[in-house]
């Protein structure tokens, strides 16, 4: 079982390099660039580069490693002294609270604001924060349910090696460790706020990268320090939330006429003496690409 976890473990990596973001998939068809420019247009811009080999080669190799070293990380932070810190114990609680449901509830309020003061910015790190934690979530579920891994609490003699194919799938969440949903999540956040960050606010990803992803590290550690996950489970999560904000925001702004985003994104929310009211403008036809002219001809003959 344990070379079958770490065939997944791979193979999960590779089908991440090769696969977009299914959130964020295109209506229209391949845009020709003009003949006139030798600049590569944003929709032929390569989603995946050799850095993301080195990168998923890393975690894999890292996730791999862990598995030796899974039960001694566990007894490690699970001893009595570190349990008793009253310090630890808030630090970790609030950043798993901060996580989950916090992530979701700060990516949704950062959209509306963004939409409400029609700041595209603040709207744009709202939705591509939240959409790169469901698609990376939903590949982590995934794994869960297939790998059924027992987490560390199930009993007194549980071990890192106990996987039942197909029995995370049930209801109890006992034999759901592997990979970490937490993490999962924490660096979704992580890689897409650092990634938004180089648009908004250039040259400054070297203070939001080390705040980010040093967040999302503690999320991940808490989770072993609660005796919730493995320090593999930690390894790959954290590696999947990485591919999944990267990803994501790479595709929307290489693609920003993306069926997701044209719905999302000119969305208004317009205050009334009621309340509010949500309104959209949903573009019909296919968004041109800055620079092509053949898009716009194509829509306009298309016209009556």
């Amino acid at each position: 079982m344990k070379r079958l976890v770490t065939s997944v473990t791979l193979t999960t990596l590779l089908v991440l390099q090769v696969t977009p973001p299914l959130a964020a998939q295109e209506l229209a068809p391949t845009v020709s660039a003009p003949a006139d420019t030798g600049k590569v247009p944003a929709s032929r811009k390569t989603l995946f580069t050799s850095r993301d080999a080195w990168l998923a080669a890393g975690f894999a190799g890292l996730t791999v490693a862990m598995f030796p070293l899974d039960r001694h990380l566990a007894h490690t932070l699970r001893d009595s002294s570190l349990q008793s810190n009253r310090f630890l114990s808030d630090i970790s609680r609030g950043a798993e609270t901060l996580v989950q449901p916090g992530a979701i509830i700060i990516g949704a309020g950062l959209y509306t604001v963004g939409r409400i003061g029609g700041w595209r910015n603040v709207a744009d790190l709202g939705w591509h924060g939240t959409e790169s934690i469901i698609v990376a979530s939903a590949a982590t579920t995934v794994l869960k349910g297939m790998l059924g891994r027992a987490r560390p609490y199930v009993s007194s003699d549980t071990n890192p090696h106990d996987f039942g194919f197909g029995r995370g799938f049930g209801k109890n969440g006992r034999y759901q460790s592997f990979p970490s949903g937490h993490t999962t999540a924490a660096f979704a956040v992580a890689a897409a706020v650092t990634s938004e960050s180089r648009r908004f606010w250039p040259g400054h990803e070297w203070v939001v990268a080390p705040v980010m992803y040093g967040g999302a590290t503690l999320v991940g550690l808490s989770r072993i320090y609660h005796d919730a996950h493995w320090a593999s489970d930690v390894a790959l999560g954290a590696a999947i939330g990485t591919f999944g904000g990267l990803k994501v925001v790479r595709y929307s702004h290489h693609h920003p006429d993306n069926f997701v985003d044209r719905i999302m994104l000119p969305m208004r929310v317009v205050p009334t003496t009621q309340g509010a009211s949500i309104l959209w403008t949903i573009p019909v036809g296919r968004a041109p690409v800055p620079g092509n002219d053949r898009a716009a001809r194509e829509d306009a003959a298309a016209r009556p």
